[in-house]
């Protein structure tokens, strides 16, 4: 019964930690191989990887995820923070 409930609270725990993780981006000059900046697209690509992240990543994979990463990340920081520097964006956190 306490593995079950101790389950329960790090779930719990986990799921909350993923809606509040907001990613630190470097909005200053050009990032990585692009000619321009892309911080003026910073609104809508924090809102489109927000959403995919929250889509591709249940409760479980995520705790998974997280047991077994070596920053600690969760699989929903993981996702989000990819996705922001996969659209040419300077992710510090």
């Amino acid at each position: 019964m306490r593995k079950v409930v101790l389950l329960i609270v790090l779930s719990m725990t986990l799921i909350q930690g993923c809606a509040s993780y907001q990613p630190i981006v470097d909005t200053s000059g050009r990032s990585g191989t692009y000619n321009e900046d892309r911080a003026r697209e910073i609104t809508n690509d924090l809102q489109h990887c927000k959403m995919l992240a929250k889509e591709n990543v249940t409760a479980l994979s995520n705790i998974s995820y997280w047991i077994f990463s070596p920053s600690m990340d969760t699989k929903y920081e993981a996702y989000y923070r990819k996705c922001l520097m996969g659209r040419g964006h300077g992710v510090i956190n």
